[in-house]
C-alpha cells in the first residue's frame, strides 16, 4: 500500500496529532533530564520500584528515553521513536505490575500515554494511516 493510500486529515486533526505528540514529548523530555543528575528523589524512586539506587542506572535510561524522544519527533524517524517509546513504555508498565501498584493510576500510565504516542503520530503522519486504516 502506498502512502498516497492514506486517508488525508483536516488542518484540525492535523494539529490535534502535533498537539498530543508535544504532549508526549514534553513529558518524556521531563522524564529523561530528571534522571541525568544523580538527584535524591529520582534515586529514592527508583529503589521503591526495585531499581537499583544507582545514579548511572537512572542516567542510563534517561539517555534511552531521551534518544527515544528525539527520534519521535523528528518526522523521518518518528515510526522508529514511537516503537521504542512504546518499548520503554512496556518496560514502566512491567515494574509496576511487578511491585503491585495501583492499575488505573500507575500501572496503565504507560498504556495512556501509549495510546496519546500512537494517537498523535496517526493523526501528523501519513505512513501511518497507511499503515493502519481504520475506515476505507
Amino acid at each position: 500500500m502506498s502512502i498516497s493510500a492514506a486517508a488525508p486529515v483536516s488542518n484540525g486533526a492535523l494539529w490535534t496529532g502535533r498537539v498530543l505528540s508535544a504532549i508526549v514529548v514534553l513529558f518524556m523530555i521531563f522524564d529523561g533530564v530528571i534522571k541525568l543528575p544523580p538527584l535524591d528523589i529520582v534515586t529514592q524512586t527508583m529503589t521503591e520500584l526495585g531499581w537499583p539506587a544507582d545514579a548511572n542506572i537512572a542516567r542510563l535510561l534517561g539517555i534511552i528515553g531521551l534518544i527515544s524522544t528525539a527520534l519521535y519527533a523528528l518526522p523521518r524517524t518518528s515510526v522508529l521513536g514511537a516503537m521504542l517509546l512504546t518499548a520503554y513504555m512496556g518496560g514502566a508498565i512491567s515494574t509496576h505490575v511487578r511491585i503491585g501498584n495501583p492499575l488505573f493510576s500507575h500501572t496503565l500510565f504507560g498504556v495512556y500515554l501509549g495510546v496519546i504516542l500512537w494517537g498523535g503520530l496517526y493523526l501528523r503522519d501519513a505512513r501511518v494511516r497507511a499503515l493502519i486504516p481504520f475506515s476505507r
